[in-house]
């Protein structure tokens, strides 16, 4: 009986759900890699045994590849990659440059797929791998001034529901963990556009939204469910995280659109 410990490879691992879940699995025995855009800084808490730091920016392929190559010298094997790395470009469309769309659109989507294409020959060979993608309910749903970073996780939903049907002969499967809003440096790094035309509107919005962000949960929430998902053998894909995140996805489910859409304007308004 094979009783060695299974790898998980892990990109955006420097702070928030990434950080948490290297930490996590680490703690559970399993081989983890933390990769990162830069780790000129290494924290006390990665200086562990079976934790292997690997420089790796998910738009750039040559990196993916290094990292990739890195983690079967130390290691030997993969058996799950965990797609966590991203960012949120936020405010008003109208005012925002082309280039930092086309950058959003670049790290989120094609850098997720630049990811997976990678680790597809070596799963396929060995008949057997699991992507698991934190996507967000924001896949599934939308808020206000989210709109190009909507676009990116709704594009990420549709690339991994259809993908998977290509990948399940091949014994690979995939999963989706579908966080609500989480506590976490994400939503102060956040890149903001808007312009005095649209002043009233954004800051009724950032009020709003500010309140669900205070009320929000830690990471730790969706490393649960990333763990969960790791450890399920079931042909289950999607994986909501966090109690808003689970009552807001099943309300969309349920009711119709234009029920959703009051819902919805109820939240962000701030009419509680």
């Amino acid at each position: 009986m094979n009783t060695s410990p299974k790898t998980i490879f892990i990109t955006g691992a420097s702070s928030g759900i990434g950080k948490d879940a290297v930490l996590f699995f680490a703690q559970k025995g399993w081989n983890v890699v933390a990769t990162m855009r830069s780790i000129d800084t290494v924290e006390p808490e990665f200086k562990h045994s079976n934790i292997l730091l690997a420089q790796l920016d998910i738009t750039d392929t040559s990196s993916i590849k290094k990292a990739y190559d890195q983690t079967l010298a130390r290691f030997g094997s993969v058996d799950v990659i965990v797609n966590n790395a991203g960012y949120a470009l936020t405010g008003v469309f109208e005012t925002m440059k082309s280039e930092d769309i086309e950058r959003q659109f670049k790290t989120n989507v094609f850098g997720t797929m630049n990811v997976i294409r990678q680790f597809l020959p070596y799963f396929r060979e060995k008949k057997s791998g699991l992507i698991i993608t934190v996507t967000s309910m924001g896949g599934l749903i939308t808020f206000p001034l989210y709109s190009p970073y909507h676009g990116t996780k709704w594009a990420l939903e549709g690339f991994l529901e259809s993908l998977r049907y290509e990948l399940r002969p091949f014994g690979i499967r995939l999963k989706n963990i579908e966080p609500g809003a989480i506590k976490t440096g994400f939503y102060t790094a956040l890149e903001f556009s808007s312009s005095e035309d649209y002043k009233n509107y954004t800051d009724k919005m950032e009020k709003s939204m500010g309140k669900v962000i205070g009320k929000a949960p830690g990471p730790e929430v969706v490393t649960r469910e990333i763990w969960k998902a790791a450890n399920d053998r079931s042909d289950r894909f999607r994986y909501p995280a966090s109690m808003t995140g689970k009552v807001f996805l099943l309300f969309r489910k349920i009711f119709p659109f234009f029920i959703w859409e009051r819902v919805s304007r109820i939240v962000t308004e701030g009419k509680f």
